[in-house]
């Protein structure tokens, strides 16, 4: 045969060989085996070999000379084959069982082989192996009459019901066990893209308000060179400040990145509804006209409630500001007794800034991320008078 078509060949029956493993329990090319497993291999070998001589030794006197060769070196060969079993549980199973039909020295392996194809092998394949197994239980004690026909036939079938019972309970095992992994490994990798968002929103969040304020009072100091020595030292102490706290908020949202057990950083604590006011104459001492309205009531709300809102007016007054610079912002919150009500509207601006900030235009889907997660709803766009209004509504 031509070394091309015999490639081919050997491709197709390699192709045929591995779809009848389920995937489940296939073994990867070089897989390399563990120690439990040689042991295992160790032992079914022998396992193999003992039922195989004795076998044997039983039925010694019925074999002619020529014929005991033969048993002995078909014996040997199946045992050899089981060598496969994991790679071509179809093949081996079907062969084995098949010369074991005929020879009884093959019968140890027989066994090995029907549990493995039990394991691994697809179910029509399995079909045929057992079939076979029943031909076997049939055709042994008629080849080998030494003892009961009734007793020999029983016995083997009996083997045949524990080895096929015993491979599709590991089988399943094995299935639930993989399904366990696909699940926790699913499960880990929505942990991870559901931290990556938290961080971004984090990040985003803490400092896009920060490097905005920072950003306008160097643009104060770059637009007004005549400011009064005093007017420059406040301006770049705003500055120094701002730089400071983001730095500072950097480094907490950089810990939660890095923490690996080994490090633990120091976070600042997160903000909650009653530190709107310092929100707020911060945004003014940036020069927002800002009129706020905050009726909180008497009970604060859950700390996880309370700091959904402050970054939904942090995010309202930080889009103020990149990109209607000089517009007149109202806020309102309200404790609505069953829920929070929160507006930001900006009016349209009354100058332009000469270099707008930039923005990634994430801002607005964190806090829809953000509102979702806490059951709430969000809206925003432009009002019949052309504000910009961003209206949030958490419940309690």
């Amino acid at each position: 045969m031509p070394p091309d078509a015999t490639a081919r060949l050997t491709r197709g029956l390699s192709g045929w060989l591995s779809a009848s493993l389920p995937a489940v329990v296939a073994d990867p090319p070089g897989c390399r085996r563990r120690r439990r497993d040689l042991l295992a291999d160790a032992l079914t070998y022998l396992f193999a070999l003992a039922v195989g001589t004795a076998t044997l030794v039983t039925t010694w006197e019925i074999h002619p000379p020529w014929l005991r060769v033969v048993a002995i070196v078909v014996g040997i060969g199946a045992i050899v084959a089981l060598h496969w079993r994991r790679s071509h549980p179809s093949a081996v199973g079907i062969g084995v069982a098949a010369v074991s039909v005929v020879f009884i020295t093959a019968s140890g392996a027989n066994l090995v082989a029907l549990f493995n194809a039990a394991v691994r092998a697809r179910g029509r394949d399995l079909a045929i192996v057992v079939g076979l197994m029943l031909a076997w239980s049939v055709a042994n004690p008629l080849l080998y009459p030494d003892e009961d026909f009734v007793s020999d036939g029983g016995a083997s079938l009996l083997l045949t019901a524990i080895a096929v019972g015993w491979g599709l309970y590991a089988r399943a095992r094995r299935e639930l066990l993989q399904s366990l992994r696909d699940q926790a490994a699913g499960a880990g990798d929505e942990a991870r893209a559901a931290e990556r968002q938290r961080i971004a929103r984090e990040m985003h969040d803490v400092l896009a308000h920060r490097l905005s304020l920072l950003s306008v009072h160097a643009g104060a100091l770059e637009f007004n060179p005549d400011a009064s020595p005093e007017e420059v030292a406040e301006a770049a102490g705003v500055v120094r400040q701002s730089a400071r706290s983001a730095l500072d908020e950097l480094r907490g949202v950089i810990g939660v990145l890095r923490e690996d057990g080994t490090e633990t950083l120091t976070q600042p604590p997160q903000p909650t509804l009653a530190d709107l006011p310092a929100l707020v104459e911060e945004s003014r001492a940036a020069g927002m006209r800002i009129t706020a309205r905050l009726e909180l009531g008497d009970a604060p709300p859950p700390a996880a409630l309370g700091r959904t809102a402050y970054r939904i007016v942090q995010e309202g007054l930080t889009n103020a500001r990149k990109h209607a610079p000089g517009a007149v912002v109202t806020l309102d919150v309200e404790d609505a007794g069953g829920a929070l009500r929160i507006e930001v509207r900006s009016l349209a601006p009354v100058a332009v800034a000469a270099a707008p900030l930039p923005g990634a235009g994430t801002g607005l889907i964190g806090l829809a991320e953000r509102v979702s997660l806490a059951g709430g709803e969000l809206e925003h766009g432009v009002d019949p008078d052309g504000a910009f209004v961003l209206r949030a509504r958490l419940p309690r």
